[in-house]
Order: C-alpha cells, then structure tokens, then sequence
C-alpha cells in the first residue's frame, strides 16, 4: 500500500517519516519531491575496481548550474534528509527530469526502513545536460511494510552529501570470515 500525498504530510507531522527540510509544496499525490543538492562527485579512476576504495573528485554546483556530461556518472544528494522507521522509500527521478534525458536512480531506488540521511543520487544523461541545485530531480514514495521490522544500521547511515561506494568494505569483510 502506498501512501497518498496527505498521509505523506501527516505522517511528516507526527514524526512516521522523516523530511528534513519539509515544504508542503513538495508533497504530490503519492509522492514528495526532492531536490538536487550542491554537490557532485565523480570517480577519477580510468577503470573503477569493486573491490577497491576509488578516488572522486567533488565538484560544487554554482549557481550557473553544472554540465552533466554522457558516458559519465555522477553521484549527487538531496538536500532533504529522508528517512523512516515505520514506511519503506523508494525514490525515483520525476517524469519532467526523465524527459530531459537523464536517469536519476540507476539502479537503487529502494531505502531501507530505519535509514536516516540525505540520498546518494545516481545521475547519467544521455546527453550534456545543465542541471542546478535545488531543482526538482526525484520524488520518493512511501509503502507500508508488512512483518518484523530489522532497522537499518548500515554503513551510509545519516549520510550527509554524495556517498560514493563502500562496495570494497564489503569484501574487507568477505575475506576476513
């Protein structure tokens, strides 16, 4: 079941989710709007290894805006904190941003229940493609969760900016067991 746009904000006022900072108009139907935050990062590696800690050079979105360029990822963030303990999120770009050619959450548009921080966005244009701070990139919905809740506690909790992956973590503790 997924929440409507008043049940975003009720559950926004009591405390159910957590939108740092929140506007009413972000809300939607069934859905909140999110913004692109002033950060980007991008991996300065020629090939990008999984099992390693890759380098990233940050890059600050002026107010003239940043050229987001095909064949390139882009990690950036929302400037709003998201997080619940009681509904599941999904974010994902909104229409509008899609038809400008660039994909917004590649590939993990789910968030975990008990995550609390700023998203890491997964950002590819097809083609150059201006993009600013503060604009309308994504939306996130809320679904209610059925069973035993296990909270996150994982290793991007109360994310703040772009997080690039910890993938290579992962295999630290692979190869230790």
């Amino acid at each position: 079941m997924i929440l409507t746009g008043p049940e975003i904000s009720a559950a926004a006022d009591d405390g159910r989710i957590r939108i740092h900072p929140f506007s009413p108009d972000q809300v939607n139907p069934n859905s909140y709007n999110i913004r692109l935050g002033s950060t980007l990062l991008t991996y300065t590696a020629p090939v990008i290894d999984a099992h390693e800690l890759n380098p990233t050079l940050a890059v600050t979105i002026g107010s003239e805006g940043h050229v987001l360029l095909p064949g390139e990822l882009y990690l950036g963030h929302t400037v709003e904190e998201v997080g619940s303990d009681t509904f599941v999120p999904l974010l994902f770009g909104r229409s509008s941003v899609g038809r400008l050619g660039l994909f917004v959450e590649i590939t993990a548009p789910i968030g975990d229940l008990g995550f609390h921080g700023q998203w890491t966005l997964m950002l590819s244009p097809v083609r150059p493609l201006r993009v600013y701070s503060g604009m309308k990139i994504g939306q996130i919905m809320f679904f209610v969760s059925a069973g035993a809740v296990a909270l996150y506690r994982g290793k991007y909790q109360d994310s703040i900016g772009p997080q690039p992956s910890q993938h290579w973590r992962d295999q630290l503790k692979a190869g230790a067991s």
